[in-house]
């Protein structure tokens, strides 16, 4: 897909990789960029910014989404391009970490994108094309040694990108995932960004992310992955699961002795 003159929705678009992703697609030439995000002020400096439209969304609510797509919808006659992009990095942990912190996750990182395509994919079916730009992490395809429901949610994400491909593929439903490892971005130096360090050393700016991301939905790529190595690791990981788990491992190790 060609984003020039197309109407495109980017959710989490006031920070980060969403916000590099409306600048670009701005840049661009789309007909109409929407930044939709729960931070509503957030959102509306980066739509004055490119002269975009800004709208306050919950994304883990099914009506914020299917309000969000109808408002675009009226204001434009469709949506061309939707990018779930939204998400949380959750707690470090696993089964210790509560059931309400689980929950958190799973609603912002994974019911988020089921609610966005429920809102969206009708429309796009009825007139047999549209594009879904879904943000997943290197974690969906690999894991995160700290963090289990930020693994685990990842996971979900890519595997229902995949459903979606797969079930829409041949109706004019383009599907991408896009799993970046470590993106200079608040989710890697905020608060939390102790558990990310390991991570800082080949982290990149989320001007280049939006690059990577431009080129692989123009060539309709379902994995865009800004780092490459991360195909290196998916290979390595579907070739001898054994011996990657053992790497695992041993970076964790490492990791959690950082962290001492």
């Amino acid at each position: 897909m060609d984003v020039k003159n197309k109407v495109v929705v980017v959710t989490g678009g006031a920070n980060g990789i969403g916000r590099a992703l409306c600048r670009r697609f701005a840049a661009e030439g789309a007909r109409g960029v929407v930044v939709a995000d729960i931070d509503a002020e957030g959102a509306e400096t980066v739509a004055k910014e490119i002269n975009g439209h800004s709208v306050s969304v919950d994304v883990s609510k099914e009506d914020d989404n299917q309000r969000l797509v109808e408002g675009v919808t009226n204001t434009f006659g469709q949506i061309d391009l939707f990018c779930a992009n939204a998400g949380i990095t959750g707690e470090r942990g696993g089964i210790e970490v509560s059931n309400e912190s689980w929950q958190r996750a799973w609603e912002v990182n994974v019911v988020s994108h089921i609610n966005a395509a429920r809102a969206v994919l009708p429309g796009m079916l009825a007139r047999g094309s549209g594009y879904l730009l879904h943000t997943a992490s290197a974690a969906g395809l690999l894991t995160h040694v700290e963090g289990a429901p930020y693994s685990v949610t990842k996971h979900a994400v890519v595997a229902f990108a995949e459903w979606l491909s797969i079930t829409h593929g041949d109706e004019g439903i383009g599907v991408s995932v896009l799993c970046p490892l470590g993106v200079h971005t608040n989710m890697l130096h905020g608060v939390e960004g102790d558990r990310n360090s390991f991570l800082l050393k080949d982290a990149v700016e989320p001007e280049f992310v939006a690059d990577v991301v431009v080129r692989g939905i123009a060539e309709e790529k379902f994995l865009i992955l800004p780092h490459p190595e991360v195909a290196m690791f998916f290979n390595r990981k579907a070739s001898d699961y054994d011996r990657w788990l053992r790497g695992m491992r041993r970076l964790s190790a490492e990791v959690r002795g950082q962290g001492q």
